[in-house]
């Protein structure tokens, strides 16, 4: 039953802007009555319910922001089907502190082994703990840098890269980059050197980035600054998707070779 006192308490909730306190107001009240907790204990389980309440909104904010394609984590990734990763050094990782440092991560493996997996689920612990984290494809950076470029924005466009903690690159290696790319990611990643993390993933060796990115020393360049602090992950083992193929029954068995007679 609402009472007057409820109803001003309610308003003052509403303009104070404390959501979650003015939504759960009846049930703490009453909560707090048969348990009969001090005044103390009383305000601080309110302003710990509404300081949590906008933690988890700020932290879908960023996770929002970040554009990432899925939202994975690393509680669910299968430690088990790819042994060579080392489960340490990935929780380490999430702990921030590369973050912190300005360092870099790369993730190196065949495609299907889990690395756009790790990198989300990095990038969602980075969210976590409070860091501007943004996402997108290699394509889709050239992508883009070309176009700032043709529209004479290119200047503003770096400037909107280089603000995110933590920038993930997904998928290098998978479509060839021009020249123009090329040194348009050259830019990008000298503007982040030493200021700000940046996450890549890549189904190429990094010898292979010559190329790539069309050009050996271009790739040399960008390898300098990326590797300079970087933790470097290499990646074997089988995909995750032709293993769930197998287990629908979608992929034939590797036919036996015929014994020599």
């Amino acid at each position: 039953m609402t009472t007057p006192q409820l109803e001003r308490l309610s308003t003052h909730c509403q303009r104070l802007r404390l959501h979650r306190v003015a939504a759960e107001l009846s049930a703490m009240l009453e909560q707090a009555a048969k348990k009969d907790v001090s005044y103390a204990d009383f305000l601080d389980d309110v302003l710990a319910r509404e300081v949590e309440a906008k933690r988890e909104k700020h932290q879908a904010m960023r996770v929002m922001m970040a554009r990432f394609p899925f939202q994975k984590t690393l509680e669910s990734f299968d430690w088990k089907f790819q042994p060579s990763i080392e489960p340490k050094v990935i929780k380490e990782l999430a702990s921030g502190r590369f973050i912190a440092d300005g360092e870099n991560v790369l993730l190196l493996g065949p495609p299907g082994v889990g690395k756009t997996h790790l990198a989300v689920a990095l990038g969602m612990s980075a969210c976590a703990l409070g860091l501007r984290t943004s996402f997108t494809t290699a394509a889709g950076l050239i992508t883009t840098l070309g176009k700032a470029l043709y529209e004479n924005r290119l200047e503003e466009r770096l400037k909107v890269l280089t603000q995110p903690k933590l920038l993930i690159i997904d998928e290098i290696g998978y479509i060839p980059i021009d020249r123009q790319g090329a040194n348009l990611f050259f830019q990008l990643v000298s503007r982040r050197y030493e200021r700000g993390s940046i996450l890549v993933t890549s189904n190429q060796s990094l010898g292979a980035w010559g190329e790539v990115f069309g050009d050996t020393v271009i790739a040399s360049a960008i390898l300098d600054r990326l590797l300079h602090h970087a933790t470097t992950i290499n990646i074997k083992g089988d995909s995750y998707r032709l293993k769930e193929k197998r287990r629908a029954g979608l992929l034939r068995p590797a036919a036996t070779p015929a014994s020599a007679e």
